[in-house]
Protein backbone atom coordinates (compact mmCIF):
# COMPACT_ATOMS: atom_id res chain seq x y z
CA UNK A 1 0.00 0.00 0.00
CA UNK A 2 1.09 3.42 -1.03
CA UNK A 3 0.00 6.38 1.30
CA UNK A 4 0.18 10.11 -0.42
CA UNK A 5 -1.86 13.06 1.63
CA UNK A 6 -4.64 12.67 -0.33
CA UNK A 7 -5.54 8.85 -0.40
CA UNK A 8 -3.91 5.52 -0.11
CA UNK A 9 -3.39 2.88 -3.16
CA UNK A 10 -3.08 -0.33 -3.38
CA UNK A 11 -0.70 -1.48 -5.73
CA UNK A 12 -0.84 -5.24 -5.26
CA UNK A 13 -2.26 -6.55 -8.96
CA UNK A 14 -5.21 -8.34 -8.38
CA UNK A 15 -7.40 -8.10 -11.35
CA UNK A 16 -11.06 -8.04 -11.83
CA UNK A 17 -11.48 -11.77 -12.57
CA UNK A 18 -11.45 -12.61 -8.40
CA UNK A 19 -8.85 -13.75 -6.29
CA UNK A 20 -10.18 -16.38 -3.17
CA UNK A 21 -7.38 -15.02 -0.50
CA UNK A 22 -6.85 -16.30 2.48
CA UNK A 23 -5.80 -15.12 5.93
CA UNK A 24 -2.46 -16.67 6.92
CA UNK A 25 -3.75 -17.48 10.42
CA UNK A 26 -6.26 -20.32 8.74
CA UNK A 27 -2.97 -21.55 6.57
CA UNK A 28 -1.37 -22.09 9.83
CA UNK A 29 -4.05 -23.61 11.69
CA UNK A 30 -4.76 -26.27 8.74
CA UNK A 31 -1.34 -26.61 8.45
CA UNK A 32 -1.16 -27.62 12.51
CA UNK A 33 -3.96 -29.57 12.24
CA UNK A 34 -2.88 -31.60 9.25
CA UNK A 35 -0.09 -31.96 11.43
CA UNK A 36 -1.39 -33.63 14.18
CA UNK A 37 -3.23 -36.00 11.83
CA UNK A 38 -0.77 -37.33 10.43
CA UNK A 39 1.32 -37.81 13.73
CA UNK A 40 -1.91 -39.71 15.19
CA UNK A 41 -2.48 -42.04 12.90
CA UNK A 42 -0.25 -44.89 11.39
CA UNK A 43 -0.98 -44.53 7.65
CA UNK A 44 -2.84 -41.88 6.31
CA UNK A 45 -2.80 -41.11 2.62
CA UNK A 46 -1.33 -37.58 0.81
CA UNK A 47 -3.76 -35.36 0.25
CA UNK A 48 -3.93 -31.96 -1.42
CA UNK A 49 -5.54 -29.20 0.17
CA UNK A 50 -6.13 -26.15 -1.59
CA UNK A 51 -5.65 -23.12 0.74
CA UNK A 52 -8.38 -20.32 -0.44
CA UNK A 53 -10.50 -17.64 1.21
CA UNK A 54 -14.11 -17.70 2.02
CA UNK A 55 -14.86 -14.38 -0.35
CA UNK A 56 -14.00 -13.93 -4.48
CA UNK A 57 -11.92 -10.73 -4.04
CA UNK A 58 -11.26 -7.93 -7.03
CA UNK A 59 -8.71 -4.95 -6.61
CA UNK A 60 -11.89 -2.60 -6.40
CA UNK A 61 -13.06 -5.11 -3.85
CA UNK A 62 -9.71 -4.81 -1.99
CA UNK A 63 -9.70 -1.29 -2.07
CA UNK A 64 -13.03 -0.85 -1.05
CA UNK A 65 -12.48 -3.12 2.25
CA UNK A 66 -9.63 -1.34 2.95
CA UNK A 67 -11.04 1.97 2.37
CA UNK A 68 -14.42 1.13 5.10
CA UNK A 69 -11.52 -0.40 7.26
CA UNK A 70 -9.16 2.70 7.48
CA UNK A 71 -12.17 5.15 7.66
CA UNK A 72 -10.32 6.77 4.12
CA UNK A 73 -10.07 6.91 0.83
CA UNK A 74 -8.25 3.40 -1.10
CA UNK A 75 -8.33 2.94 -4.54
CA UNK A 76 -6.61 0.12 -6.18
CA UNK A 77 -3.85 1.45 -8.52
CA UNK A 78 -4.92 -0.64 -11.61
CA UNK A 79 -3.97 -3.84 -13.05
CA UNK A 80 -0.50 -3.07 -14.24
CA UNK A 81 1.84 -4.99 -11.77
CA UNK A 82 4.83 -2.71 -12.51
CA UNK A 83 4.68 -0.78 -9.17
CA UNK A 84 4.03 -4.26 -6.98
CA UNK A 85 7.00 -5.32 -8.34
CA UNK A 86 8.67 -2.07 -7.29
CA UNK A 87 7.17 -1.63 -4.18
CA UNK A 88 8.40 -5.58 -3.17
CA UNK A 89 11.61 -5.29 -4.38
CA UNK A 90 12.09 -2.83 -1.87
CA UNK A 91 11.88 -5.18 1.00
CA UNK A 92 12.99 -8.32 -0.81
CA UNK A 93 15.27 -9.97 -3.62
CA UNK A 94 14.99 -8.72 -6.98
CA UNK A 95 14.89 -11.94 -8.30
CA UNK A 96 11.60 -12.67 -5.84
CA UNK A 97 10.13 -9.40 -6.76
CA UNK A 98 10.02 -10.52 -10.03
CA UNK A 99 8.72 -13.73 -9.38
CA UNK A 100 5.69 -12.11 -7.49
CA UNK A 101 4.79 -10.02 -10.49
CA UNK A 102 4.30 -12.95 -12.54
CA UNK A 103 2.14 -14.23 -9.81
CA UNK A 104 0.44 -10.96 -10.05
CA UNK A 105 0.00 -11.19 -13.83
CA UNK A 106 -1.82 -14.44 -13.30
CA UNK A 107 -4.17 -12.95 -10.89
CA UNK A 108 -4.92 -10.32 -13.57
CA UNK A 109 -5.09 -12.99 -16.39
CA UNK A 110 -6.96 -15.58 -14.83
CA UNK A 111 -7.66 -14.63 -11.34
CA UNK A 112 -7.81 -17.46 -8.62
CA UNK A 113 -10.78 -19.33 -8.42
CA UNK A 114 -11.20 -21.84 -6.10
CA UNK A 115 -12.54 -25.75 -7.07
CA UNK A 116 -16.15 -26.46 -6.20
CA UNK A 117 -15.93 -27.14 -2.13
CA UNK A 118 -12.48 -25.98 -1.16
CA UNK A 119 -13.52 -23.13 1.31
CA UNK A 120 -16.36 -25.70 2.77
CA UNK A 121 -13.65 -28.75 3.21
CA UNK A 122 -11.97 -26.13 5.07
CA UNK A 123 -14.16 -25.03 7.00
CA UNK A 124 -14.72 -28.62 8.18
CA UNK A 125 -11.54 -29.11 8.94
CA UNK A 126 -11.25 -26.14 10.76
CA UNK A 127 -14.52 -26.79 12.33
CA UNK A 128 -15.48 -22.64 12.21
CA UNK A 129 -15.86 -20.15 9.28
CA UNK A 130 -12.51 -19.49 7.57
CA UNK A 131 -11.54 -15.72 8.61
CA UNK A 132 -12.69 -13.52 5.56
CA UNK A 133 -10.02 -10.68 3.96
CA UNK A 134 -12.23 -7.90 6.18
CA UNK A 135 -11.14 -9.91 8.92
CA UNK A 136 -7.68 -9.58 8.30
CA UNK A 137 -7.42 -6.31 7.25
CA UNK A 138 -9.15 -5.16 10.58
CA UNK A 139 -6.58 -6.74 13.02
CA UNK A 140 -3.90 -5.13 11.23
CA UNK A 141 -5.09 -1.33 12.15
Amino acid sequence: MATSRTHVSISDSIGSKGVAMIDARNIAEVAAIALIRRDQAEKLPIETINLVGPDMLTGEAVAQIWSEVLGRPVIYSGDDPTDFELTVGQFMPRWMAYEMRLMAERYVSDGMIPEVGDAERLTVILGRPLRSYRDFAASKI
